[in-house]
């Protein structure tokens, strides 16, 4: 029997997903969530704390610039694609406020279950924002491809994931991540790209020339890596402990990003045509070094270390860029719209080995008083360099294992009709979701016909 025409689908298939999951998360809220310590009203003055003491206010600002990363910052670096701006941004503040709720629970159920319950506070919503950060990368490889619904389903399963596999390095392994090269950034990127290979669709070749940017959307690509640009010292160095550690891991960052960011000027001169830069290059690569240092940025990586690892983030991103990304689908047949892989992945991975290597020279000479606060097994004793060394190369193994089975499995499930996928000839078109002002008077783009809205995907 044939399926339910497509705006029937279309009507239904987003607002019965959205209640549904809103409505099975507040349940589980109203059974297992209570403020923490520092947030109760009733457990606070029993520690005989006066207010400035709370951690609320050591947090916050970080917390404040993670947000305005997560819900402008990617955004508005997506906005590129010339008739994809309202999806762009709409379907990232969609994902992230439901990936906020749903990365509190699961999360809450590994790291902060006690006594029947989840205890949140600012740093379960720092975390929360993380796991968010990592779903919208994954959205990245597949902007423009999917619908809402797809979209809600995927983040469902991989904040799921997201939690396992950041338990089993932080808790289980021991691995130090604290900017989350490997956790955030080579998760929700090769989460994404398998999720790409499994949806990949040769008929939107016809579509290439949708896929590139007009001047204005660039423009506001170029906000939201502004913002990232700026935020990301607070990003990295959001979760890592008070004092040394924390003002170390904003330094490291502050200067990998100066770094990538001529690395990338000078590649994209090089390398573009007539010397001209590449805007594409510029939005992105310049960023890389803000993933590098990711799970280094809290170890002695030294200012020069920054700087040499931002350089080889930038330079690596760009050339990804120009050169592998067609190599990605014509070869491999992972269709990589925001360049994922080379924003997220690579310099991820190259920040996971970065981490190998500073972990494996770390000595009690190096880091003194504050090796246990950095490396508490090294400390404690049960651990040396060397093989905490072999426990970070191992939780980035974990993690492309696990990000790979997810997306492959997720890639599987988006494909299922009744989550209304729009149809080749409708992606990265903003007219297929939303009401576009002026759409049916717009002579160059044409009104949507019925019957390509109720063609079959």
């Amino acid at each position: 029997m044939a399926g339910p025409p497509r705006r029937a689908r279309r009507r239904l298939a987003l607002p019965l997903l959205c209640l549904l999951l809103q409505a099975a998360t507040a349940v589980l809220f109203a059974v297992f969530v209570r403020y923490d310590r520092e947030a109760d009203a009733a457990l606070w003055p029993r520690g005989n704390h006066s207010s400035a003491h709370n951690e609320f206010y050591f947090r916050y600002p970080s917390f404040q610039d993670v947000h305005t990363m997560v819900f402008l910052g990617f955004g508005f670096l997506m906005a590129f694609l010339q008739r994809y701006g309202f999806s762009s941004v709409g379907f990232t503040f969609l994902l992230a406020a439901f990936a906020l709720q749903w990365s509190t629970l699961t999360q809450g159920f590994l790291h902060a279950f006690h006594g029947g319950h989840i205890h949140v506070g600012v740093e379960s919503m720092i975390n929360a924002d993380f796991c968010a950060g990592a779903v919208l990368i994954s959205f990245g490889a597949v902007l423009g491809k999917t619908g809402p619904a797809q979209l809600l389903l995927m983040a469902l399963l991989e904040v799921a994931l997201f939690g396992i596999n950041e338990f089993v390095l932080l808790s289980l392994l021991g691995v130090k991540d604290a900017g989350g090269s490997m956790t955030i950034h080579t998760f929700g990127a090769y989460f994404g790209l398998v999720l790409s290979r499994v949806l990949y669709r040769p008929e939107l070749e016809k579509r290439k020339h949708l896929q590139g940017s007009i001047y204005h959307s660039d423009l506001f690509a170029m906000i939201g890596t502004i913002f990232l640009w700026i935020f990301w010292p607070s990003f990295n160095s959001a979760p890592t402990p008070l004092g040394d550690g924390q003002h170390r891991t904003v330094l490291n960052t502050y200067y990998s990003l100066t770094a990538s960011t001529l690395s990338t000027f000078a590649l994209s001169a090089l390398i573009g045509r007539d010397g001209r830069l590449d805007m594409v290059h510029v939005q992105n690569a310049a960023l890389a070094g803000g993933v590098v240092v990711g799970t280094a940025s809290e170890m002695m990586l030294t200012p020069f270390g920054a700087l040499a690892a931002g350089f080889l983030a930038g330079t690596v991103s760009t050339l990804g860029y120009k050169f592998f990304t067609p190599i990605l689908e014509s070869k491999f047949k992972v269709q990589d719209t925001c360049g994922v892989h080379n924003l997220h992945g690579m310099p991820g991975v190259l920040g996971a080995l970065v981490g190998v290597l500073v972990a494996g020279l770390a000595t009690h000479e190096a880091y003194g008083d504050g090796l246990p606060s950095v490396f508490p097994l090294m400390a404690a004793g049960p651990r040396t360099a060397t093989s905490q060394a072999m426990y970070q190369l191992l939780g980035l193994l974990v993690t492309l294992t696990l990000a790979s089975v997810g997306g492959a499995v997720g890639g599987c499930m988006l494909k299922l009709p009744f989550l209304d996928a729009p149809p080749d000839s409708q992606c990265y078109e903003d007219r297929v979701y939303w009401e576009v002002p002026g759409e049916h008077e717009d002579e160059a783009q044409g009104p949507l016909k019925e019957e390509e809205l109720d063609t079959q995907a």
